[in-house]
């Protein structure tokens, strides 16, 4: 059991035949009362110092544990956003690449239907030829028969007739 000032204080000692002065020991013992007092306080004072500290330690290893958990949430949340973002770039890449090769189907349908317009007008062209030819060639086949000289008059049995 630690000694306390007040034991210090009480504390009786014997007398001998040649002993000590009484007021040199009294001197003494209210000396160590004092520097015991300031110690005990002292002593007092750094187990609450100590305690504080010690709260707030605690304090700060809970703020240490909860930035720790919140870096740990937050870099999760960005991973979780970062696949998100790359999916949906996936999922708008594919969208585009469907869209581009619909048009270029869709082109490509547009084109066999009108090269097979011109193919069509080419025929038609080509028969619109043959047909005005084949006329042109009759009339001149007309032209070239003798039935017009009757018509313009240069049959000699009509002249003569005509006279």
């Amino acid at each position: 059991m630690a000694l306390t000032p007040l034991d210090i204080h009480n504390k009786e000692f014997r007398r001998g035949f040649r002993g000590y002065d009484e007021d040199e020991v009294n001197e003494f013992l209210d000396q160590v009362i004092k520097d015991y007092e300031a110690l005990i306080r002292e002593n007092k004072e750094m187990q609450h110092q100590m305690e504080t500290m010690q709260e707030k330690l605690g304090h700060f290893a809970s703020i240490e544990e909860t930035l720790s958990k919140t870096i740990i949430v937050a870099q999760e949340a960005a991973d979780e956003v970062k696949g998100n973002a790359k999916k949906e770039a996936q999922l708008i890449i594919r969208e585009a690449e469907k869209n581009a090769d619909r048009i270029v189907n869709e082109a490509l349908v547009k084109t066999g239907k009108i090269s097979l317009e011109i193919d069509e007008l080419k025929k038609q062209a080509s028969i619109y030829r043959t047909r005005f030819r084949t006329l042109l060639e009759a009339q001149l086949e007309l032209l070239k028969n003798d039935s017009w000289d009757t018509l313009e008059g240069n049959e000699p049995d009509r002249k003569e007739r005509v006279v």
